[in-house]
């Protein structure tokens, strides 16, 4: 009796695998979006106040990374967080509506549109001149001061704060 039994689960088991290996073999298995991280990407505006357009477009290549996007879900996920100049922007940009758009054409056009016109000197200035706005918190302080710094020593800062970053920093305090 029990012998039966051992033997019906064996049948049992052996079609189970059968049927496993031929769900595997119909081909590489599918891989899938993961589209959670398109709430990690800020909305841009393309105005001066808000983050550099190499912070967002970063962003947005981060985030394609770790969900396995296509270059074109790049494209699509872009295009839903522009705003402002930049929503406008890209409506007036023929080349950028087109189909076959490639994420280093719509990268390059971006780039070139909303790169920074101000001078070194300039932003340094505007980093040793910083004082934190009545309303602004001290972190959102810190990151203004530090996009000060990008802009004025593109080469000493790298994309994460350093200790020379830190080091330039407080040298201006």
């Amino acid at each position: 009796m029990a012998e039966a039994r051992l033997r019906a689960e064996l049948e049992e088991s052996k079609s189970e695998i059968q049927r496993l290996k031929e769900s595997l073999s119909g081909g590489p298995p599918t891989v899938h979006k993961d589209l959670s991280s398109v709430s990690l990407i800020p909305k841009w505006s393309g105005l001066d106040s808000g983050v550099p357009i190499e912070e967002f477009l970063t962003s947005i290549e981060g985030a394609a990374y770790i969900g396995m996007w296509e270059e074109s879900d790049q494209i699509r996920i872009a295009v839903l967080k522009l705003s402002n100049a930049a929503g406008l922007f890209h409506n007036g940009c023929p080349e950028l509506l087109e189909k076959n758009v490639t994420w280093q054409m719509f990268n390059n056009a971006f780039s070139q549109r909303f790169k920074d016109t101000h001078t070194d000197p300039l932003n340094f200035m505007r980093l040793q001149t910083a004082r934190q706005k009545k309303n602004e918190s001290p972190q959102q302080f810190a990151g203004r001061c530090l996009r000060y710094l990008r802009k004025s020593c593109v080469k000493l800062v790298t994309r994460w704060p350093s200790v020379s970053t830190a080091k330039t920093l407080n040298e201006c305090y």
